[in-house]
């Protein structure tokens, strides 16, 4: 749900899986079907985690990669229960950037200088009450990992264009925020860049 341009889709095809990506975004989807045509078992549908156009009761496991946020979360939950199989599972998880390293703690303080009131949203909140909240799913598991991707730079800088919390509060001032998040990346002077991630997973099987 949500699929994007195919971050999670990648990495769920690589170990075999059927995938069926829902994104509404015509440019998002046209970006993800190009970087899984390798893969036959990788379909692609418009749709929204609150109306999926899913059939009822097909899937194993539905995720949300970075999108549950983005959803109505009751509603895309109901629609997670519609389209699960019996015993199914929910899965939702962001990759949140460690905001203590050197180079993110600038980019957030552009992002705080540049945009009043600036918050993270639900993104970084604990997802356990919502889903209880729903009284669809069994115990909620979490899972937390750390792990430090090595990006070229202008990867990552293109990589906030598609940040909507920051697209929503920046409002009329996103593409300056940009420019000012590129200018402090490219003043690194290195063509690679480290970016240490804690990936942050709640789970729970459908009841």
């Amino acid at each position: 749900m949500g699929a994007g341009a195919a971050h999670l889709t990648l990495k769920l095809a690589e170990y075999g899986l059927k995938v069926f990506a829902v994104e509404p975004n015509d440019a998002m989807r046209a970006n993800g079907i190009r970087r899984t045509e390798k893969y036959q078992d990788v379909k692609w549908f418009e749709g929204t985690g609150e109306q999926s156009g899913m059939e009822e009761h097909v899937f194993e496991l539905v995720t949300f990669g970075s999108s549950f946020n983005v959803c109505d979360r009751q509603k895309a939950l109901l629609e997670t229960k519609r389209i699960l199989k019996d015993q199914g599972w929910f899965a939702c998880m962001w990759n949140h950037r460690d905001l203590e390293d050197p180079l993110q703690k600038e980019i957030e303080d552009i992002l705080k200088a540049e945009i009043e009131d600036y918050n993270y949203g639900t993104r970084r909140e604990d997802q356990t009450g919502v889903i209880n909240d729903s009284g669809l799913f069994q115990d909620v598991i979490y899972i937390e990992g750390t792990v430090e991707h090595e990006i070229l730079a202008e990867d990552f800088i293109e990589g906030f264009k598609s940040h909507g919390t920051i697209e929503r509060q920046s409002k009329d001032k996103f593409e300056f925020i940009i420019e000012r998040i590129r200018k402090a990346v490219l003043q690194k002077g290195e063509s690679y860049i480290k970016v240490p991630y804690t990936t942050r997973v709640w789970m729970a099987q459908v009841r």
